[in-house]
This record gives C-alpha cells, sequence and structure tokens, in this order.
C-alpha cells in the first residue's frame, strides 16, 4: 500500500496574504467547499480572533458540514509573561468549533532576540505551555515552527529542541516551515531527514515552504522524500511575496509521479476545475502555463510534435491530461503541419480528402504573413478549415454597415451601429446603440439573425484585445483584433486583422459567432452553470 500523505490547504489564511487578494466571507466559504469537493484533508480557515471578517467567517463555518475535510483554526504561542490559559487569543482558538489548531511558534533566535525579545528557555516555556493548554482543552495540535530551516542552518540543537517540546507538550504533528523561501531543496532534505530520524517515530512531520528562491514545490516534493508526510500550500501558489508552494503542482506530483496516496482519482480529475475556480472567485486571471491545469500544460504547436502525440501521447505528454481535468490542445500557427490540421479537423467533425490539409497549411501561412494569428483565435481556424474545404456555411451575407460614434460638448459619447444583412433570401435592415462600435455592432446584428439561429442569445463575448502589429505606422498601422467568446459550456477564440478597427472587430464578431453555431459546438452543450471549458 502507497505512503498517505495528509494535504494541508492555507489559502483561506496565508494565501490571502498576497497582493490583491481579498474576499469576503461568503466568498471564502465558496473556497472552502471547493477545496472540501477535492478532497482536502485540513482547511486553515484563518485566525479567529484577528478581526470582524474573520470572526464572522468562523462563525459561518460552524454551521456547515463537510463531505471530507476539517477546519483548522491558526494562531500563535502564547504572549510572554501571560499563562496560556489567561491569553485570550488562546482562548479562542480552545472555544473555537474547529477540531484542529495549528499554532505558529518561533525556533529561529534571530527572531527571538528581534521580535519576540525573548530568551531561549522563555520562548520553550511559550510552545510547550500552548500546546498542551489546547491539548487539555481537547484540540489535536499542529506545531509551525516558524523559520524553522533558518534556525536549524544557525543552531540545530536549538531548533530540535524547540520541535521536540512541541511534541512532549502533546502536538500530533510538527510542519517545518521555510518561512522565507530562503533554503533550496538540499537543504530542506537535510534538515527533515535529521527530524525525521530523531521524532518521527513519535510524531508526523509536516512541510510548509514558500516560493521566494522557485523552489515552493521542489523543497516540497523533497522533504516528502525525506520523511514528511503533511504538506501545506496554497491553490494555484497564492501567497506574501513569490507565494507559497503550489498544492496545485504538488498533489499530482506526488500521487502521479511519486506514487504517494493523496487524493481519490476522481477527486484528482477535478483539480483543473476546483484551481480555475478559485481563481475566479478571487478575482485572478488564470495562468495558462501553470504546471497540469495551465490552459497550455497540454497544448501542442509544432507539426513533428503533433505528429506524435497522435500516434502515442506519450511521445510528448509527461502523463495523461485527463488524470487532473485537462485536456489536449493542437495550436495552429506556421510551424503547423499536415498532421496538426487533420487532427483539428477530426475533432471538430470534419473530414478531409486529400489535399485538403497541405491547402489549409498553404493559407494558414499565407494569412500569418498578413498578421493573423490562430493559437488563440480556435474558432476563426474550425471556420477557416471550412473555407479552404468548400464546407463553409454563412450565417449571413453582408450588404453593408455603418457606425456613428457622436462626442458632444458635455463629454457624453454615443455610438450607433446600422448594418443590412441578407438571411435566408430575406433582407434585414438593424440599428442599435451600444457602448462602443463593437458592441452597438454586436446588438444590432444578433438583432437581425437571433430569430433565425436562437442558440446566438446563449453566447456571450468575454473578452476583447486588440493589438497594434506595426506601431512604426501610427494610426495608419495594422490592427489585430482577439475576441473569446462562450456560450457556457465551451468556450473559443477569434480574430480579425485590418488596417481599420472597425473592420478587423467586425471580421471577429462575425467568425466568434459562426464558430459558435458550428454542429459540434451547439449539440456538445452541458448544464450552464458548470465552468466553461476550452472547445
Amino acid at each position: 500500500m502507497s505512503a498517505r500523505v495528509v494535504t494541508y490547504d492555507t489559502t483561506l489564511r496565508d494565501g490571502m496574504q498576497g497582493e490583491g487578494m481579498s474576499l469576503s466571507v461568503e466568498e471564502k466559504l465558496r473556497v472552502a467547499h471547493a477545496l472540501d469537493s477535492l478532497g482536502i484533508d485540513l482547511i486553515e480557515a484563518g485566525f479567529p480572533s484577528s478581526n470582524p471578517k474573520e470572526e464572522a467567517f468562523f462563525e459561518l463555518l460552524s454551521h456547515e458540514r463537510f463531505e471530507h475535510a476539517q477546519v483548522a483554526a491558526f494562531g500563535m504561542t502564547r504572549r510572554r509573561g501571560l499563562a496560556a490559559a489567561e491569553d485570550p487569543a488562546l482562548r479562542l482558538l480552545a472555544e473555537s468549533f474547529a477540531p484542529v489548531s495549528t499554532l505558529v511558534g518561533k525556533t529561529w533566535a534571530l527572531h527571538l532576540e528581534k521580535v519576540t525579545h525573548v530568551d531561549p528557555e522563555e520562548n520553550l516555556a511559550m510552545i510547550v505551555e500552548s500546546v498542551a493548554f489546547l491539548v487539555e482543552e481537547g484540540k489535536r495540535v499542529i506545531y509551525d515552527a516558524e523559520h524553522f530551516f533558518d534556525a536549524f542552518g544557525d543552531d540545530p540543537a536549538y531548533a530540535l529542541r524547540c520541535v521536540r517540546a512541541a511534541v512532549e507538550a502533546g502536538a500530533e504533528n510538527v510542519t517545518l516551515c521555510d518561512t522565507n523561501g530562503a533554503t533550496l531543496p538540499s537543504g530542506i532534505g537535510e534538515a527533515t531527514a535529521r527530524v525525521v530520524a530523531e521524532l518521527g517515530g513519535a510524531v508526523a512531520i509536516g512541510i510548509h515552504t514558500h516560493d521566494d528562491a522557485g523552489c515552493g514545490v521542489a523543497a516540497t516534493l523533497e522533504a516528502v522524500a525525506r520523511g514528511a508526510r503533511l504538506v501545506q500550500g496554497t491553490i494555484n501558489g497564492y501567497g506574501e511575496r513569490c507565494g507559497n508552494a503550489n498544492l496545485v503542482s504538488i498533489l499530482p506530483a506526488l500521487q502521479l509521479k511519486l506514487g504517494y496516496d493523496c487524493l481519490a482519482p476522481e477527486r484528482l480529475a477535478s483539480l483543473t476545475e476546483v484551481a480555475h475556480l478559485i481563481d475566479e472567485i478571487s478575482n485572478v486571471t488564470p495562468n495558462p502555463n501553470q504546471p497540469y491545469v495551465g490552459r497550455n500544460a497540454f497544448a501542442h504547436k509544432g507539426g513533428l510534435h503533433v505528429a506524435g502525440i497522435m500516434r502515442d501521447a506519450r511521445t510528448f505528454e509527461h502523463m495523461d491530461p485527463a488524470a487532473v481535468g485537462n485536456d489536449r490542445s493542437l495550436l495552429i500557427s506556421e510551424l503547423s503541419g499536415r498532421g496538426t490540421v487533420a487532427a483539428r479537423a477530426a475533432r471538430t467533425g470534419v473530414e478531409l480528402g486529400e489535399g485538403d490539409a497541405a491547402r489549409v497549411v498553404e493559407r494558414v501561412k499565407a494569412l500569418e504573413h498578413r498578421g493573423y494569428q490562430f493559437e488563440a483565435a480556435d474558432g476563426s481556424f474550425d471556420l477557416l478549415i471550412r473555407k479552404q474545404t468548400g464546407r463553409y456555411e454563412p450565417l449571413f451575407r453582408l450588404e453593408s454597415l455603418r457606425v456613428i460614434v457622436e462626442k458632444r460638448e458635455d463629454g457624453k459619447v454615443e455610438t450607433e451601429a446600422t448594418i443590412k444583412i441578407w438571411v435566408d433570401g430575406e433582407r434585414h435592415v438593424r440599428t442599435a446603440e451600444g457602448n462602443g462600435p463593437v458592441n452597438a455592432l454586436d446588438r444590432a446584428l444578433r438583432d437581425a439573425i437571433c430569430a433565425t439561429y436562437p442558440h446566438l442569445r446563449e453566447i456571450e463575448l468575454v473578452n476583447y484585445k486588440v493589438r497594434i502589429l506595426d506601431e512604426d505606422k501610427g494610426t495608419g498601422a495594422v490592427t489585430r483584433v482577439l475576441l473569446d467568446a462562450s456560450d457556457g459550456a465551451a468556450s473559443w477564440g477569434s480574430i480579425g486583422v485590418s488596417e481599420n478597427v472597425i473592420e478587423a472587430s467586425w471580421e471577429a464578431l462575425v467568425d466568434s459567432l459562426e464558430a459558435g453555431m458550428l454542429p459540434g459546438r451547439v449539440e456538445s452543450r452541458r448544464d450552464p452553470a458548470r465552468p466553461p471549458a476550452r472547445a
């Protein structure tokens, strides 16, 4: 049987110390339930005593039920010169509904001298008395040895005395913290192995690292390899400075590559969805290049790579993306070969004839020379395949369009768009106002064709990006417009390129709607409440 590693998430406490991170009580509760659905063992909810928001959150949590996770309340060892039973913060931990109390305490002489102003023996008494008090109150206690690796580097004997004091007072786990993120994996491994050798028979050892040296994940994996059996971290690596060790990378590495038992396989398969959901709740744009769960984690662009993937995915993928709930993406560019085109066509329900793939590749090369970029415009590429193979059916025929932008003396700006189009032999003329040219055109077009194509009502434009391609030409430069659209079940990109930004925007807008009407997308609609997936 594989060794069990306990998962401990500190997104709601340490993660919230990152720049720009601030969640409401209700948002914190959503994150907690998302972590529970992933199968996290321990959720560190924060300091019950730190502020009114935390107090309200703990009150709300006390009435919640979790399927798997247990809640840990975070606090510090008693104050200097105050008995543990009389310390207000410790009493709040004791009175909290949370079954687990995590106590942070000092181990490094630098902090004893500069921060707490206590001598080493008093610090040991603070650790012992605080842990013993909470144990007597019926709490399971985890002791976080702050700055342990810095302390171990300066004075190994005293650092070990600190964690041993917590164990002898009744802590069920001592977690070694690389609080400054300064220790490299080799140093983490050596110190962890020493602690495991001296205390591992009596207590479980945990690891808590930060990413200041870019080694948070690697250091955590090294600590587990040397005997740690609890890992602390945050989802997506949120945290102060460079962030905490990223559980999204740690968990699949431990389970899929090293064989440890962390999460049930069906829960691990929800990792991508949970990581993106928590990004969304936290108002953070998901990192497309994040290992395992990023949009580009299993994206392939080079023709030889795609050819290898189509024969055997192991040639250019380190694991099955489905194991973490992600999927493979084939990026289209001038580097793509016929195999890439054929694979994309097959995934979208188009069977290519002889020579079709070669024609598509040549067309892509010609368009990218003009400024198009199909990596982020998969919807436009799906249409391109159909245009080059005679399978394209436009939703309408454009007769003309006109956009009027009026800025008044009082500063108010009004935009009006008029389109004239033909749909199924019938002429439609529509005028609409909007908060800009693209919004006005979108409204006018939908008004004209949604009765014929009802599915268009479900498609929303979720992103609009403009890039100037040849800046030296000033206002006469070629403009590239990228649109992202979603129907609640899938998402896709579209592109337009022109010296006229309105024309480029119109091209991207039409592609986004036509791509959303392709048979594969219309027929594969799922529960709209689910987060959008890539097309």
